[in-house]
């Protein structure tokens, strides 16, 4: 009877401690995680226990997760858990991705969730955001060309006239969200605005046209499409100052003039030197001549000597000679003349 007893009651026992393991495991459940699944459900953002503690088992902070998506819920965002979790996972920071959401719903800017969580990860690390992008999506932002924190205060540029103009710009622009993922930064804005800046003020005929037209300039750069491939939309370009440098292309001329002076200067004393090399060579080839000259006046009296010993010439003859060379020296004196013809020395 005992053995009978006790084996009724050892299933009976079993299912008891069954049921009590449930009723345990299911008490530590809902004292864990019975407010915040309370919470979601009254906010009409449910939430089951089996996500409750998947995001448990994968310690993912259970707040973290369930009160952006509260918010979004109630805010008309839909958004699942494991959207959320996921982009926590990742790194992310889900809060900012719903406020960021809710911003851009209120403000009329398409942005979805899987956007919004692209450009959280992008800016992580920097000291943008995800809040700040759509943000600055509404409230457009002014960048100074150039920045007021470097070191150039403008924007120098040479009209055709020579004349330096001294600019600078502030650029109005708002976040294109749909290329702020891999989109220039503003460091691009500011070189292409400054680039578009020189190239126009260089392209006018003088600097009058620049101090009379400033708007002009402005309409130039906007026209050429700088903000292509950047995070940011360019809605307005406007000079806010233009000052007068200095004449540098009367600068640049002076120094060319100065250059072929020098030019000239060196071209001269290349034709002094050769002047003053030829004199010296016409001065020795005259040398040489009056050298040739005495030679062939010495062979004179060996010829005559030669030719009174042949018998080719008398003694009359050299006499007559002599009488015609002292009638031409005698002519030659009279005539005041230096140089006797037939000598071709110069007479005392």
């Amino acid at each position: 009877m005992t053995t009978t007893v006790l084996a009724q009651s050892v299933p009976l026992m079993v299912g008891g401690g069954i049921i009590a393991l449930v009723l345990f495991v299911l008490a530590i459940i809902v004292l864990n995680f019975g407010m915040t699944w309370l919470r979601a459900k009254v906010s009409g953002a449910s939430v089951r226990f089996v996500e409750l503690i998947a995001l448990q088992l994968r310690k993912i902070p259970i707040r973290r997760i369930v009160d952006p998506r509260i918010t979004a819920v109630k805010s008309g965002i839909p958004v699942s858990i494991d959207d959320l979790s996921t982009h926590f996972l990742a790194g992310g920071h889900v809060e900012m991705v719903i406020s960021a959401l809710i911003n851009a719903q209120k403000a009329n800017i398409a942005l979805v969730f899987d956007q919004a969580c692209a450009i959280d990860l992008a800016t992580k690390g920097t000291t943008k955001n995800v809040v700040e992008a759509v943000h600055t999506s509404v409230n457009p932002q002014v960048i100074d060309c150039p920045p007021a924190s470097g070191s150039k205060r403008s924007i120098d540029a040479v009209a055709k006239d020579g004349i330096v103009i001294k600019a600078r710009a502030r650029v109005t622009v708002r976040t294109n969200l749909d290329s702020f993922v891999g989109g220039a930064t503003e460091d691009t804005i500011v070189a292409r605005v400054g680039e578009g800046i020189v190239s126009s003020i260089g392209s006018e005929a003088s600097y009058k046209d620049v101090l009379e037209n400033p708007d002009r300039i402005s309409k130039n750069v906007l026209a050429k499409g700088l903000d292509s491939n950047t995070a940011f939309e360019i809605l307005s370009i406007d000079i806010a100052d233009v000052e007068i440098g200095e004449n540098i292309g009367a600068k640049l001329q002076a120094e060319q003039a100065e250059s072929n002076k020098l030019v000239a200067q060196a071209q001269a004393e290349v034709r002094r030197a050769a002047a003053v090399a030829q004199e010296q060579e016409m001065t020795a080839r005259v040398a040489e001549m009056q050298a040739k000259v005495v030679e062939a006046e010495a062979q004179v009296p060996l010829a005559m000597a030669e030719a009174f010993r042949s018998g080719n010439l008398g003694i009359m003859d050299y006499y007559r000679i002599k009488n015609l060379s002292a009638d031409t020296d005698m002519r030659s004196k009279i005539a005041g003349t230096d140089e006797a013809p037939d000598s071709g020395k110069p007479k005392k």
